[in-house]
């Protein structure tokens, strides 16, 4: 699939539920908002890009904390929930932008902190990405990754990737803590933390955000019917198809 059609894949599976995020429990709450509220925290004066911002809940922990922050998405219909919420929330300092994860519109060394949740996952080429964010970043500012995590091993991975890819057309893959790793060293972010945690998942909802067609629900509900006992107990895999998923929060930054 070139960039061009995944791209396309992805503005139009995400715009048409882009309310449907918003009142995500999934996405509006969590630790890992709690943790990255603490962490911005400390940078009162920063200008904060949030790429692939989705509904906005990283924008909107970002804005009661920070200076300036840009919700940046592929979805221009993501894009106007997010302006309508944020008005709706009295917040001023957001502004709202569309395009790309790999080619960001914005001139080298903008921002202070770019932070990114639940999205990377969609991205075409993170590898890229990751380096666009490393061009965009001041000397010494910080990044801060939140996205559900592979659990690396074989044969848990590919079940991850299948459940994903089955519900979700524009699903690239969910990357290892191990990946992680690699990919913001090859960007030359130097990283700084990982936190993993577990993220459980209510399977009719899960579908639901995604419009997930009928035949690919029952595909995933017979995939999941025929795993192992491994990775039915890993996943904490529910009768009705809950499961548990887990998730990385990474901390990186660029040289001074």
């Amino acid at each position: 699939m070139t960039a061009h059609s995944h791209h396309d894949n992805v503005e139009k599976q995400f715009g048409s539920q882009a309310n449907a995020y918003l009142t995500s429990t999934v996405h509006a709450s969590g630790r890992d908002l709690q943790r990255l509220a603490g962490r911005l925290s400390l940078f009162p004066q920063a200008n904060v890009l949030d790429m692939g911002c989705g509904a906005g809940h990283a924008s909107f922990i970002a804005a009661q904390n920070v200076k300036q922050v840009v919700a940046y998405d592929l979805s221009s219909q993501m894009l106007d929930v997010v302006a309508r919420a944020a008005r709706d929330k009295g917040f001023t300092n957001i502004i709202t932008q569309q395009g790309y994860a790999e080619s960001l519109p914005f001139d080298d060394g903008v921002f202070d902190v770019v932070i990114s949740r639940y999205s990377a996952h969609h991205w075409h080429d993170v590898g890229k990405a990751l380096r666009e964010v490393n061009r965009v970043l001041k000397p010494g500012g910080v990044l801060i990754v939140m996205d559900v995590m592979s659990p690396g091993h074989p044969v848990r991975d590919i079940w991850l990737q299948t459940v994903e890819a089955l519900r979700d057309m524009s699903h690239v893959r969910n990357y290892s803590s191990g990946e992680w790793l690699a990919l913001m060293n090859d960007a030359n972010l130097t990283v700084d933390t990982l936190i993993t945690d577990r993220l459980p998942l209510e399977f009719s909802s899960w579908v639901a955000r995604m419009r997930t067609p009928t035949s690919l629900v029952e595909a995933i509900r017979l995939y999941q019917k025929s795993a192992s006992s491994e990775v039915k107990t890993y996943f904490a895999l529910q009768e009705d198809g809950s499961f548990t998923s887990d998730t990385i929060m990474a901390e990186a930054h660029k040289s001074a």
